[in-house]
């Protein structure tokens, strides 16, 4: 019998310094209202459990990060948990399971058995929740229904436990800085996963050469004339060996030259590596896996995988399908209009086309993307409705592999 129609759709969770701590992996159907209705019901929520785990791979898409799943009362009471990885996954038991002893012996033996436990969606301290705060180790607030009063105040509450605090649905600066204040370690909502684009900013001069080397590499110019940019950015000359001695490339000889990289990774790939380059910092320094690197990586993979799947062998379709992934969170990055990132850059018009009015097949390819990243299942189903020979496990397998292959982006091969 044909299941309900799943997508699955992933949120980062950031800790104190913005850098990637997990993801909510959260599942989506296409029906009228943007909700998880497969967690209504148990057999469809076993069947999106193990297509997601075992015939999509979600573990292994998740790379070094935890997986946080929502939880109703049948989903803690089910058997189905064991098939999950203790130590990938956090258990989030959502606001509307009620504390009964039950619960809470259930609770206890999911802890002893090595998973991680939350509760979701926070916003006051009642005697009822006991039970579970002393069980738990996170503690996901909800910001929207509270004023800043009373945040300090159930801040203030929790903080008698020793528990990691979240804050949730953080749509500003200011929560974010508010929160951050007062102590808490993890953050999620819609100011980190679509990052705001910051009014008057200048390119930095390692931006420009990013942006001048993608032209150079786009129009095939000799490897002498790359190397003499990158020798005045020695910044980007440590982040382009990082990345190309990652994992995700699959190269297996340790890449120590600029000549040495640009030749082992070829033409094709180095254009990818520099696009990603733009989301790093540009003077060599920390974490190459933050939240934006991620988000553009895994936006253009997945258009990438896509469109091989929609026309097999078209690799400029390919081409065109990263391009537009990478380029559509390059005015969120550089906090400048496309007009300005495009001087130095020519674009094919159906890449134009998708970036400016969401148009074309890349277009809704595109709009696909970002529907998953803000867990919009209608939107999901309608737009896939629109790709000629895409289905949603298509959508669902090409997510997973490039969420594996974001993942590793900036891991060093052992």
């Amino acid at each position: 019998m044909d299941t309900e129609e799943i997508f699955i759709g992933r949120q980062p969770i950031l800790d104190r310094k913005q850098e990637l701590f997990a993801y909510e992996l959260l599942f989506r159907s296409g029906s009228q209202k943007n909700e998880a209705n497969v967690l209504d019901n148990l057999g469809a929520t076993a069947n999106v459990i193990n297509r997601a785990f075992a015939d999509l791979g979600i573990e292994q898409a998740l790379g070094p990060y935890k997986g946080f799943i929502n939880c109703d009362e049948s989903l803690l009471l089910s058997d189905m948990l064991e098939i999950l990885p203790t130590d990938k996954i956090v258990l989030e038991v959502l606001e509307t399971v009620e504390v009964t002893p039950q619960i809470v012996a259930r609770c206890t033996e999911l802890k002893a058995r090595g998973f991680t436990l939350a509760l979701d969606d926070f916003v006051n301290y009642e005697d009822k929740w006991k039970p579970l705060l002393d069980l738990i180790e996170i503690v996901k607030v909800d910001l929207p229904p509270l004023s800043q009063e009373q945040l300090v105040k159930v801040t203030a509450q929790l903080k008698r436990w020793p528990l990691t605090l979240l804050a949730e649905k953080v749509d500003s600066r200011e929560q974010a800085d508010f929160c951050h204040k007062l102590g808490y370690h993890l953050f999620q909502g819609y100011y980190f996963a679509k990052p705001a684009i910051i009014a008057g900013k200048k390119l930095g001069h390692s931006q420009l050469a990013m942006i001048r080397l993608l032209g150079l590499v786009m129009d095939d110019a000799e490897t002498m004339q790359l190397e003499a940019v990158f020798k005045h950015e020695p910044g980007l000359a440590v982040n382009l060996l990082r990345l190309t001695n990652s994992v995700a490339t699959g190269v297996r000889t340790k890449v120590t030259s600029l000549r040495h990289a640009i030749t082992v990774l070829g033409r094709r790939q180095l254009q990818r590596w520099l696009q990603l380059l733009l989301y790093t910092n540009p003077t060599g320094g920390g974490n190459v896996a933050n939240p934006l690197l991620q988000l553009a990586a895994t936006r253009g993979r997945f258009l990438e995988t896509l469109a091989g799947k929609l026309k097999p062998g078209n690799r400029e379709f390919e081409d065109q399908a990263f391009m537009t992934g990478i380029m559509s969170l390059m005015p969120t990055l550089l906090g400048v209009p496309f007009e300005e990132i495009l001087k130095g850059i020519q674009l094919a018009g159906s890449v134009h086309e998708a970036l400016e009015q969401r148009s074309g097949q890349l277009g809704i390819m595109l709009q696909l993307a970002e529907a998953l990243e803000a867990s919009d299942g209608e939107a999901c189903h309608t737009l896939t409705d629109q790709i000629p020979g895409a289905d949603h496990m298509m959508v669902n397998t090409c997510l997973t592999q490039a969420l594996t292959w974001a993942s590793n982006i900036g891991r060093e091969n052992a």
